[in-house]
C-alpha cells in the first residue's frame, strides 16, 4: 500500500495545471449511455475513480477509447448494453448510482449495487428513488441493489414535477440525465447549483437536450425522443485548486494555478483573503501569495451546499486554521462523520476540540511531523497540508483515498517545490 513521505518546512513557488473536475467526469461518462453516438470528452483526469467508472462502463458493453494529450476520452454505447453495475465495480465509488438514470431513461430497466465511496456519512439514495418513480419507474431495493424498470404499459419516462427533500448532487445529475430522454417537462426543484451540475446540462445540451435553469434552483427539462454526440471539455476541479490555494496559504509562497476557476471558488477565496492571503483572479488562471500561516488570521466558517463553504474544503482549510494565528470554529453542516481528521491532526500537534458537529481550533506555531493514517478522499488532502507545514517528516498511510480524487498531488507539489515522495 503506497504512502507519502513528507519533508516539510519549505515553500511553494511556480506553476499548477489543476486537472478537469472528478465530480463533472463522472456523470458525463454515465451520459454516453444515454445516446448511441460517440461521446468525446476532454481534460478527464487520471484517478482511480475515473478507471472505476470506466471499467463499469467497459463491463456494460460502452467501447471506451483514450485519445490525445490532455486527458482525451470516447465514449461509445452503440452496441447491446448490459444494464447491470455490479456491487464488485462500484463497491468502492458512490458515483457508480449515477448509471441509474440513463439507463432507465434509455433502455428501460436497470440493476445498479447500492454505491460505496468515502465514509464521511449517510449519503442516501432514496431522492434518486423517488424523483425516478415520480417519472414512472417500478423500482425495488433488495439484497444490495436497486432494481428498476418502466412501469408496465410504459415505453418511456414521463415528465413530472419533483422536489427532493434535500439538495442532492447526484439526485439532481440522476434526474437531469433521465429526464432528457422522459416524454413531456420535468421540472426539477431544489435541484443541486454547483458548477459540475451547471457542466453536466451544458453537455447535454451539446447532445441536443433542451434544458433551462442549470445553476440555479429550479431545471426544467423538455424530453426529446434521442441525443446524439458531441464534444466536451470536462469544467476544471474547483476543490484541487483550492485544495492547492489551501497549501500555498499554509506554508507561504508564490504560485499561479493554470485551468482554475476563482467563479467557482468565491466562499473558499473571501475565508482566505481575510485570513491574509492574497488571492488574484486572472483568466482561466489565479494568482496565490502567502507569508505563511503563521502570518494569518485562522478564519471561522461553517459549510453549505454550493454556492456556500464547500464540505468538500472543510478538511483543508481546517489544516490551515491549526497553524494561524488565534482561535477559529468550524461547523460541518453536510455530512455528520466528515471530522475523521482531526484525531490525526492531533497527532502532528493540532489543538482541536470537537463539540458535536462543530470544531474549536486553537492556532499553534509548529506543527510536528509523524505517521497518520488518511480515512477519507479529503481528509488525506488536509494531512497531506499539515504535513508540508510540518516540522521534519510526516508520513501519510492509506493515500489510495488521495488517488481517487487528485490527479498526481504529488507530482504537481514537488513542481513547485514541496519535499514530498511516494512510498511503497
Amino acid at each position: 500500500m503506497d504512502k507519502l513521505l513528507i519533508r516539510g518546512g519549505r515553500q511553494l513557488t511556480g506553476e499548477v495545471t489543476i486537472s478537469g473536475a472528478k465530480n463533472a467526469a463522472l456523470p458525463e461518462m454515465c451520459a454516453a449511455l444515454l445516446t448511441g453516438e460517440p461521446l468525446r470528452l476532454t481534460n478527464v483526469p487520471r484517478l482511480q475513480d475515473v478507471r472505476t467508472m470506466r471499467a463499469l462502463l467497459d463491463y456494460m458493453g460502452v467501447r471506451t477509447v483514450t485519445h490525445g494529450e490532455r486527458g482525451g476520452l470516447s465514449l461509445h454505447a452503440a452496441g447491446p448494453i448490459e444494464p447491470v453495475a455490479p456491487y464488485d465495480l462500484v463497491k468502492t465509488m458512490r458515483a457508480s448510482v449515477l448509471a441509474l438514470g440513463p439507463l432507465l431513461a434509455r433502455f428501460g430497466r436497470a440493476r445498479v449495487s447500492l454505491p460505496g465511496g468515502c465514509a464521511i456519512g449517510s449519503r442516501p439514495v432514496d431522492q434518486h428513488i423517488k424523483g425516478l418513480q415520480a417519472m414512472g419507474a417500478d423500482i425495488a431495493v433488495e439484497h444490495g441493489y436497486i432494481t428498476a424498470r418502466l412501469a408496465q404499459g410504459r415505453t418511456r419516462l414521463q415528465g413530472a414535477r419533483i422536489a427532493t427533500d434535500m439538495i442532492t448532487v447526484t439526485g439532481t445529475e440522476n434526474l437531469l440525465m433521465a429526464a432528457c430522454l422522459a416524454e413531456g417537462e420535468t421540472v426539477l426543484e431544489n435541484a443541486a447549483q454547483e458548477p459540475e451540475v451547471t457542466d453536466l446540462a451544458e453537455m447535454l445540451i451539446k447532445m441536443g437536450a433542451r434544458i433551462e435553469g442549470h445553476g440555479g434552483s429550479r431545471i426544467r427539462v423538455q424530453g426529446v425522443e434521442r441525443l446524439h454526440g458531441c464534444e466536451h471539455m470536462v469544467v476544471a476541479d474547483r476543490i484541487e485548486a483550492g485544495t492547492f490555494l489551501c497549501a500555498v496559504a499554509a506554508v507561504g509562497g508564490d504560485a499561479l494555478l493554470r485551468h482554475a476557476r476563482a467563479d467557482h471558488l468565491d466562499a473558499v477565496i473571501e475565508k482566505l483573503r481575510e485570513a491574509g492571503v492574497i488571492v488574484e483572479p486572472m483568466q482561466d488562471a489565479i494568482h496565490v501569495r502567502s507569508p505563511g500561516a503563521s502570518a494569518l488570521k485562522a478564519q471561522s466558517f461553517r459549510t453549505t451546499e454550493y454556492p456556500g463553504f464547500p464540505t468538500d474544503m472543510q478538511a483543508q482549510f481546517m489544516a490551515l486554521n491549526c497553524v494561524a494565528d488565534g482561535p477559529s470554529m468550524v461547523t460541518e453542516t453536510i455530512f455528520e462523520n466528515r471530522f475523521m481528521h482531526i484525531n490525526e491532526l492531533a497527532r502532528l500537534g493540532a489543538r482541536i476540540h470537537v463539540d458535536g458537529r462543530t470544531a474549536m481550533i486553537d492556532g499553534v506555531r509548529q506543527l510536528s511531523g509523524a505517521t497518520v493514517m488518511a480515512t477519507d478522499l479529503r481528509a488525506s488532502a488536509s494531512l497531506v497540508i499539515a504535513g508540508l507545514v510540518a516540522e521534519g517528516e510526516t508520513l501519510v498511510d492509506r493515500i489510495y483515498h488521495l488517488d481517487r480524487g487528485y490527479d498526481q498531488m504529488e507530482q504537481k507539489l514537488c513542481g513547485i517545490g514541496a519535499d514530498i515522495e511516494r512510498v511503497k
